[in-house]
C-alpha cells in the first residue's frame, strides 16, 4: 500500500493518471473512496491523488488527541506533496477537507495552484458554534461506546444528506456502508479535536482577505449549515467564485457528480488560461442600481 508520512503518522493514498496534480481531501463522514468518480474523470488528464486523513485506516490512527489539531491535517497535505515530489497542486476538499484546503492555501500559498472548497464551513457561524461543538463532543462519546454500525445511519440520514438517498439509493447505500467501516476511535478523536476544536472560518477574515489563490466555492442550497459561511467566503476572498447547486445537500460530488466534475473542469481550465483572477472592484458597490450622473 502507498503511504506518505508526516511526523511519524502514515497517510494512505491512492493515485491515478499523469499531469498537473490534483489532491482530493475527503469529509468527516467519508474517505478517499468518495472521490472515485472524480479520479476516474480527471486521471485522464491529471495526476490525481486521494488521501485518507489521519484517523481513517489504512492511514494511521494516532492515540494522542494532540495529533488531531487542524494544523496537523493541513501539514499532512504538504507532506503528501513532498512525498510525491510535487511542488504544487490543485487541492480539492469537501467539508472537513475544505477547511484543510483553505488553510493549506493560507499557509502554503506558493504550493496551491487553486483551491476547490466544497460544502465547507459547518459550525463556523458564531451563533451556531457552541451547539456544533457540543454535538461533536456528544458524537465523540457515542462512537467508541456504540460503534459505527449503530451511528452511521444517524449521519447518513441527517437533514443535509437525505438528498443523496432520494437521488441515488444505490450510491447512498455504498456511502453508508463505507461509513460503517470507519474506525470509531479515529473518528471520535477527529470529531472532538479537529471538527469541534478548530477555530471558526470567520476568525480568519483578515488572512482570507489577502488570499490570492484561485478559489472555487461550492455549496448545495439544501446545505443550510454551510450557506452563510460560503457567502462570507465569497465576499472576503478576492479570488473566490461561488457555485450554488440547486436541490443539493452536503455531499455535492456524490449527489451531482456530472455537474461537480464539469464545474471543476471549468475552474481548472480558467486557472490554467489565466482567466480566474481577482474580483473586479467595480462589482463591489453597495447600490442595487447603477445610475449615471446625467440620468
Amino acid at each position: 500500500m502507498p503511504y506518505a508520512e508526516n511526523d511519524g503518522v502514515k497517510l494512505y493514498y491512492e493515485e491515478a493518471g499523469t499531469g498537473t496534480p490534483i489532491v482530493f481531501l475527503h469529509e468527516f463522514a467519508a474517505d478517499l473512496r468518495s472521490w472515485e468518480t472524480q479520479l476516474r474523470t480527471f486521471s485522464r488528464s491529471n495526476r490525481c491523488v486521494a488521501v485518507n486523513a489521519r484517523g481513517y485506516p489504512p492511514s494511521d490512527v494516532p492515540k494522542d488527541p494532540a495529533a488531531y489539531g487542524y494544523e496537523m491535517f493541513v501539514d499532512d497535505v504538504r507532506a503528501v506533496l513532498d512525498h510525491l515530489g510535487e511542488e504544487s497542486a490543485y487541492v480539492v476538499g469537501l467539508s472537513m477537507g475544505a477547511y484543510a484546503a483553505a488553510h493549506f492555501g493560507l499557509r502554503h500559498r506558493a504550493r496551491a495552484l487553486g483551491l476547490v472548497l466544497a460544502s465547507g464551513g459547518a459550525g463556523s457561524p458564531k451563533a451556531e458554534q457552541a451547539q456544533f461543538r457540543a454535538q461533536c463532543d456528544a458524537l465523540a462519546e457515542r462512537l467508541p461506546r456504540e460503534g459505527f454500525k449503530a451511528v452511521a445511519p444517524m449521519l447518513s440520514l441527517s437533514a443535509t444528506r437525505v438528498h443523496l438517498q432520494n437521488k441515488d439509493p444505490r450510491g447512498w447505500a455504498e456511502f453508508n456502508g463505507h461509513l460503517e467501516e470507519h474506525s470509531a476511535e479515529g473518528s471520535a478523536l477527529t470529531v472532538r479535536n479537529y471538527q469541534g476544536g478548530r477555530p471558526s472560518l470567520f476568525d480568519f477574515e483578515t488572512e482570507l482577505s489577502r488570499l490570492d489563490v484561485p478559489v472555487l466555492l461550492a455549496v448545495g442550497d439544501e446545505d443550510e449549515p454551510c450557506i452563510e459561511v460560503n457567502l462570507f467566503l465569497k465576499r472576503t476572498i478576492p479570488t473566490a467564485g461561488l457555485w450554488m447547486v440547486p436541490r443539493t445537500g452536503h455531499g455535492i460530488n456524490l449527489e451531482e457528480p456530472a455537474a461537480f466534475n464539469a464545474a471543476l473542469a471549468g475552474f481548472f481550465h480558467a486557472v490554467e488560461n489565466g482567466k480566474w483572477g481577482a474580483r473586479d472592484p467595480r462589482t463591489m458597490g453597495s447600490g442595487a442600481l447603477s445610475m449615471r450622473s446625467e440620468d
